[in-house]
């Protein structure tokens, strides 16, 4: 493994990321961490070129973004652009447009999508899918996230699992990211741990998820960046969380 394989998804900071000048403070804390690699999501208007400059400074690499699928449908000239700036190839989207939230949408969605990752393709960039865990639904004796994958076209529509999601519908994390072997550049890596009779997200290695598994599905299906993300922290400080996650990997054979 490479030593910049595990990222911060900067989603975790978003409170710390609203203007460039909050930007310009949160970075450098991001790589005091230890962290070589980020991944662009919920940051506040910034001029994408001064950007670069900061994450440059700081040794930071754009290892993948987040964007809305109707940008990448309507605006793809100027997320190509961004992207080259960034020197980063991986788009994915955050969430599945509402609409798309039922039975035949997720089967519309799975070719829609297609078409626009086949467009990404031609110009570069690879387009993914991170799941929450609504897609674990069943619809006519499969999960929607079984029509995502296999109604996609898998050179064109990745994969990005997120292993807290996967555990909070019901699924095994190392199953899925299995699942999606060959076409699973990305993941998500965060923890579930139990508050009385609560599920919580929580640092890497601090909740019950199935850590050797998990990373072990990971090296066998191919994933080229783990990437650490925390929606909520509850009491500690989201870069104290972020720090935690890191160490943890780090013990477990993560560079």
């Amino acid at each position: 493994m490479g030593q910049t394989c595990v990222a911060a998804q900067l989603y975790t900071l978003r409170g710390s990321l609203r203007t460039p000048e909050e930007i310009a403070q949160t970075l450098p804390k991001v790589a005091a961490l230890g962290y070589r690699a980020v991944q662009l999501s919920a940051l506040g208007p910034m001029d994408t070129h001064s950007l670069k400059r900061i994450l440059d400074g700081e040794g930071l690499t754009v290892c993948a973004t987040h964007v809305g699928f109707d940008r990448l449908r309507d605006d793809l000239d100027a997320v190509v652009e961004e992207h080259s700036i960034l020197g980063c190839r991986y788009v994915a989207i955050g969430g599945l447009p509402a609409e798309y939230r039922n039975g035949p949408g997720y089967l519309r969605f799975a070719q829609e999508a297609s078409e626009v990752g086949r467009r990404m393709l031609a110009r570069g960039l690879v387009f993914g899918y991170h799941n929450h865990s609504f897609e674990l639904e069943r619809f006519d004796g499969r999960t929607a996230l079984e029509t995502l994958y296999a109604e996609s076209d898998p050179e064109a529509f990745t994969a990005e699992i997120d292993t807290y999601w996967i555990q909070h519908g019901g699924g095994d994390p190392a199953w899925w990211i299995r699942r999606v072997k060959g076409r699973s550049p990305l993941v998500h890596l965060k923890d579930m741990a139990m508050v009385g009779r609560e599920q919580r997200m929580a640092e890497v290695g601090e909740g019950n998820l199935n850590w050797p598994a998990i990373l072990e599905a990971c090296r066998d299906a191919g994933v080229e960046w783990y990437i650490v993300e925390q929606d909520h922290t509850y009491e500690r400080d989201p870069l104290e969380s972020l720090g935690i996650s890191l160490r943890n990997l780090r013990a477990m054979g993560l560079e």
